[in-house]
């Protein structure tokens, strides 16, 4: 075994302990140099009581000469030892107070946060390994989301550290980098299946000493680096972000144009795949977003232009696959790519379920060429020129009784000429959330999924026509810190899921797990257990 492919994990372990030992409650500078007076204090006690014992024997002495002066030399240096004992101390006081003040200083404005799951099941058909994702559906290879609960055999963990800082003339500065990692295998030791890897790495200046004076860019935040949008939202219990916008660039955020209209800008960057073959030079993928917000956040309305020149350029190497006749970059239909796109959204933010506990979000996208990819923003640069597609999603949560609550999402989504002229897709999933606390740390959930669909890919990947449905019900007794929230964490798991969906859907694509043997339509049952948390 090759210890050096486990070093990743290794650095990652020991960042994560040390901080956990700086994250420690500890006494503060001055408890500690309370504490190291105090002992100072008893060590000159010592020395003047010793300095007394020995005035006292040298007065005795002078009585009876007959004490030996070997013993009045012997007190006098226990004497001049504890005085020394005592000069080290004090200068051991002053030098911990200037480490622990440095300790202090390097921890200041420090944090971090972290999200993780790991779960194992079982399949009733195969008696062995069961299957699953959020996007097990064929209608998965186009965005289309199931329920997550019962339904995650993976193992995923990302840890974000954050460090805050203030110069002199009060602009505040950020950095934060997030590693992130993911697998499937159930063993402890994986580093062949990990996918460690940075995934966001940047700096932000805000409260900027130079803006105080510009009403709009007060509260302006400036960043550059490698990020997730910070407005990006999701659908938890679907596992399927509404919008996500990724990449490496910079932006500025929180520009505050009127008291009712804000304004985000940003300008990224994203990669394609090999464009030069003899080189491997990415073929590039440029995004420019304008994101705002009206009425103290509640509407939001998000644009994006994105622009890839060589996406549909003509390759330095031809070779058969990948050009056409005039040297133009096909993808795996056969056809030239787009070279841009269009990117909307018009999203409905309620901090309420109308009026009651909870929260609701309502968000309204298309996308043309390049933005047909409604999900993760310029991230498909095999869509072609005359992609379109438009995707309704709707969720919220909010409680039924003292001990009931409920969370229900439903998403739709119709796209045309998204790989290859004339294809179709078209999909709908309803998905239900239920939770019944019957103790401060222990509730059962209840999971409903129901998702239809009709795909005409033109075999695109090889894929056939399919119109079906899919459904899913999970019940899982749930232990956790603090029952009474949906997003309180952490969560531990049992559960069991039964599934089914028709005939059809097995003969979508032979690269899926729908129609392998032992998982077929007829119906499955899988068991399992699953960890979830984050801080």
């Amino acid at each position: 075994m090759n210890s050096a492919a486990y070093r990743p994990w290794a650095g990652l372990s020991l960042l994560v302990l040390s901080t956990n030992l700086l994250a420690t409650p500890a006494p503060s500078v001055e408890e500690r140099l309370a504490r190291l007076e105090a002992r100072a204090l008893a060590a000159e006690a010592d020395a003047a009581r010793l300095r007394r014992e020995v005035e006292h024997l040298n007065r005795q002495f002078a009585i009876n000469s007959s004490v030996p002066a070997q013993l009045q030399l012997s007190l006098s240096e226990r004497v001049a030892q504890i005085e020394a004992r005592q000069q080290s101390l004090e200068s051991n006081t002053s030098t911990l107070a200037s480490s622990v003040s440095s300790i202090e200083n390097l921890t200041e404005g420090f944090s971090f946060a972290g999200y993780a799951r790991s779960g194992m099941d079982v399949n009733s058909q195969e008696s062995g390994a069961g299957r699953g994702s959020p996007y097990m559906t064929p209608a998965g290879s186009v965005g289309g989301s199931v329920g997550r609960l019962g339904n995650e055999i993976d193992t995923y963990a990302s840890v974000t550290f954050m460090k805050e800082s203030q110069a002199s003339n009060g602009t505040h500065a950020k950095f934060t980098v997030k590693i992130a990692d993911g697998m499937e295998t159930p063993n402890p030791w994986a580093a062949d299946e990990s996918q460690i890897h940075v995934q966001q790495a940047y700096s932000e200046l805000y409260e900027l000493a130079s803006f105080r004076d510009i009403p709009m860019l007060r509260d302006a935040r400036l960043w550059a680096g490698k990020r997730s949008d910070r407005d990006n939202f999701d659908i938890h219990w679907l596992d399927m972000d509404v919008v996500s916008l990724e990449g490496t660039g910079a932006g500025i955020y929180d520009v505050q144009l009127t008291d009712d209209w804000r304004l985000n800008a940003s300008f990224m960057s994203r990669s394609y795949g090999d464009f030069d073959i003899e080189t491997n030079k990415d073929i590039r993928s440029y995004i420019g977003t304008l994101n705002q917000f009206f009425d103290d956040g509640r509407w939001q309305f998000m644009l994006s232009g994105i622009y890839s020149d060589q996406n549909d350029a003509k390759l330095n190497k031809k070779e058969e696959s990948d050009v056409d006749d005039s040297g133009n970059r096909l993808n795996e239909a056969g056809l030239t790519p787009a070279g841009s796109g269009w990117h909307g959204l018009l999203a409905y933010h309620r901090p309420d379920f109308f009026g009651q506990e909870g929260m609701f979000k309502a968000a309204l996208l298309y996308g043309l060429g390049l933005g047909a990819e409604l999900k993760s923003i310029g991230s498909d640069g095999e869509l072609i020129d005359d992609a379109r597609a438009l995707r309704l999603a709707m969720y919220g949560h909010t409680r039924l009784s003292d001990y009931w609550r409920i969370a229900p999402a439903l998403v739709a989504e119709r796209s045309k000429d998204r790989y290859v002229p004339g294809d179709d897709y078209r999909w709908l999933t309803f998905n239900l959330r239920l939770a019944n606390e019957l103790t401060d740390n222990f509730e059962m959930v209840y999971e409903f999924s129901w998702q239809t669909m009709d795909l005409d890919p033109l075999s695109y990947h090889g894929r056939q026509a399919a119109s079906g449905d899919f459904w899913k019900f999970t019940l899982a007794p749930t232990f956790k810190a603090e029952s009474g929230d949906f997003f309180e964490r952490p969560e531990l798991r049992l559960f069991a899921t039964y599934m089914d969906w028709s005939r059809e859907l097995d003969n979508f694509s032979t690269e899926d797990d729908f129609g392998q043997k032992g998982f077929k339509s007829g119906g499955v049952w899988q068991f399992g257990t699953q960890m979830e948390t984050w801080f």
